[in-house]
Parts: C-alpha cells; structure tokens; sequence
C-alpha cells in the first residue's frame, strides 16, 4: 500500500507538466531531428530609412548631374574658329541662354525625327546671283567618314576616318554637300556637330527622310528636288538607292584602320570630275559601277592615263630635236654651198 503523501506528491507533479504523462523520460535536445531556427531579428527602422534616404540621394544626384550635362552640352553657343557665334540668346543672362538653347535645340532634333517624309527633301535652287554649287554630293556617315567602336570601358564611340576634314573642306567648293543616311536624328545630328565644325555639310537628312521598302530604309533621289544628272551618292551600301543605280560611287566599307587614304582619292576624283564639267555624272558613275573597288580603278586609270602622257611627252620631245638636228645640218649645208 503506497503512502498517501507520496502518492498526493506525484499527483503535484502530474499537474505541473500535463505534456509528459507519467514515467515518460525527458525529450533530450539532441532527439528533436527538425531544428527550430530561430528568426532573424528584423533591421531596425532606423536602418531602412538610413538605405532609403542614400538611395534617394544617389538616385537624385544622378538626375541633376544628366540635367546639367544636356544643358551645357545642348545649350552652349555654336562656335568656329573665331569663337563662340552670337545668336537670338546671346543678350539673355547667362543661366537662360543655356537653358533656352537646349530646349530649342531638343524641339528641333525632335522635329527632324518625327517629321513624316516630304514631297521635297531639300529647298530649290538658289537663283542668280546667289551661288549654288553646280553638283551635289550625297554622303552616308557610318563607315564612309566614320566607325562605330564598342568596347566594355568606353561603350559606344565613333572613330573619325582619316582625311574628313581635308575632304570636306575641298568638296565644299563645287559640291553641295548632303549627308543622307538611315541613322536615327538622335545620333547623326550631334556627330554631325562633332564632325563638321565649320559647317560644310550643307544639309542633314536622316531616317524620317527615308522609305521603307521590305523592311529596309532605302534613298529615294527623286526625292531630293535636285538634277539627277548632277547628283553623286557616296555610300559603302549597294543597296542603298536600288531606284537609283547610275547615281552611285560604291566605296569599300572603312573597318576603322587608320592607314586608310581613300577620301583623299575620292577627293582627287569628284575635284577631277568638277574640272571637267561633266553634264552628266551618271555616265561615268555607271563606269566605275562594274568594277569592285571603283577607287583602285580610279587610281590605275590616272596612272595609265600619267604613263601615257609622259609617253607622249617623250615622243614630242624627240621629235622636236630630231627636226631641229636637220634643220640645223641643212642650214650647214646650204651656208657651206
């Protein structure tokens, strides 16, 4: 018979730990094969707003710092080589002539590339006595007169082709000079702006000017409001005016190496071209059309053509001496008798 105090003293405990019956052994921790982790306390509210406020700040900074790049970049005066051009804002305070020229200035680029094609792409020609260039050159800009370059430091950038400025500068005398390309506004009219400084890109005509044929933007000359007869295109793309064929000079793509010397060729032809007032440019363009490198033949005819007359040259020379020698040994003769 048990003692009824131990018996009442095992009924004290039962009461205090009613999850474990009586007799059952304590769960050891090691038992437990599921791990209760325990929840990472959360960052305090301190914290969050301290992230939040620098991520503002650096997010803001960025802001203002892109704000003030395309105010000096879109808002600075045109310059040349006597320094900065006076325009309509020049007599504005300093901070509302930048700020004014990089809206107005945003309103055109944004006008250029959304303007739908128009029936005349360039104005008509200047009467007399105003000046107009007696033929018109068509220019394409990516790898005619400069090469996109993309490297992981720099990103995008655009190598210049060696001799730009020297040709354009010689062009610009009897030439009209167009640049005509499929590039969006965007990114033709500030590196028009890089690229020809002094202005001797006459007009700029960029993708809204083109048509889409086939899913490919292509150069509608008739398009231009000038004389087919009078218009070269120069263009790496044979594809480039498939309307317009004979108004062509196909030139080699430039990939960017700078032992390039072909502008300065190209100039020697267009120059050659000009000196002979050819009516019709199509005739010869149509020429150098059949052959892969038109510049190389180019060259290998002006070199035939120096051979020939040096020949020539010889052949007079010999001849007017060998006259002289009789002429002269007849004289002899006759002053001898």
């Amino acid at each position: 018979m048990m003692n009824p105090w131990i018996r009442g003293l095992i009924r004290w405990k039962g009461v205090r730990n009613q999850s474990r019956p009586y007799g059952a052994k304590k769960d050891s921790p090691r038992s437990n094969p599921v791990e209760q982790k325990t929840p990472r306390p959360f960052p305090s509210g301190g914290l969050l707003r301290s992230k939040k406020f620098y991520g503002c700040t650096i997010f803001l900074g960025t802001v203002f710092s892109a704000v003030l790049w395309a105010v000096y970049e879109l808002g600075k005066p045109d310059e040349d080589h006597r320094g900065p051009l006076e325009d309509q804002f020049s007599h504005l305070p300093w901070l509302r002539q930048y700020v004014l020229r990089m809206w107005h200035s945003l309103q055109y680029y944004q006008k250029m590339v959304e303007e739908p094609l128009q029936g005349k792409l360039l104005p008509d020609v200047l009467p007399p006595p105003y000046i107009q260039p007696p033929y018109s050159l068509v220019l394409e800009i990516k790898d005619v007169l400069v090469h996109p370059d993309w490297t992981y430091q720099t990103g995008w950038r655009f190598k210049k082709r060696p001799g730009v400025d020297y040709f354009l500068q010689q062009c610009s005398r009897n030439f009209e000079i167009v640049v005509y390309t499929s590039e969006q506004g965007m990114m033709a009219f500030p590196l028009l702006d890089a690229l020809d400084p002094y202005g001797y890109i006459k007009y700029r005509l960029v993708r809204g000017s083109t048509e889409v044929v086939e899913g490919q933007h292509i150069k509608n000359l008739d398009h231009l409001n000038r004389d087919l007869s009078r218009v070269i295109v120069v263009d790496c793309d044979a594809n480039a005016t498939p309307l317009h064929p004979n108004n062509i000079f196909l030139m080699t793509q430039w990939l960017g190496n700078d032992d390039d010397v072909q502008l300065f060729d190209l100039t020697a032809f267009l120059q050659l071209l000009a000196e002979h007032q050819v009516t019709d440019v199509r005739e010869v363009l149509q020429y150098y059309r059949q052959f892969d490198d038109p510049i190389e033949q180019f060259k290998d005819n002006q070199r035939r053509l120096q051979e020939q007359h040096q020949e020539n040259e010889d052949s007079r020379v010999n001849n007017r001496n060998q006259r002289q020698w009789t002429l002269s040994l007849m004289g002899r003769s006759f002053r001898g008798s």
